[in-house]
């Protein structure tokens, strides 16, 4: 029995894929991450978690509490979400928590999900502003 010799040109052709959506996304994750950088540098801004599907960039003044602040920040979205879809209210734009010490303004661009931490006396509206596209 006799083996049949394959030829070297017998390859198969390559399949390229053009994520575009992917690469938009990522472009978006860096520009939002520089423009947090920024405002991170904000007086009373405590700092802020940015997060999409595939990557997170967290600055806070107190790395220590970075799963407190992941939970609320998470619980703050996927509640407001949920009122609004409750109560027919359209889509959210931005939410800002009050607490005794710390606000939290929460929002989404794109599949991006941003909370960012400011003590009582920043200027929220500025810093939407900035961070808003």
């Amino acid at each position: 029995m006799v083996k049949q010799k394959r030829s070297i040109h017998e390859t198969a052709e390559p399949v390229i894929v053009d994520d575009v959506t992917s690469s938009e996304e990522d472009q978006v994750f860096t520009d939002l991450s520089k423009n947090l950088a920024e405002i991170r540098k904000t007086e009373g801004v405590v700092g802020y978690i940015l997060r999409s599907t595939t990557a997170a960039t967290i600055d806070l003044k107190e790395p220590e509490k970075i799963v407190e602040y992941a939970i609320l920040s998470s619980q703050v979205l996927d509640s407001s979400r949920e009122i609004s879809e409750l109560f027919e209210l359209g889509d959210v734009e931005s939410t800002l928590i009050e607490g005794k010490e710390i606000n939290a303004l929460c929002l989404v661009i794109g599949e991006n999900k941003i909370g960012i931490f400011m003590e009582k006396n920043a200027d929220h509206a500025d810093i939407l502003k900035k961070v808003s596209p």
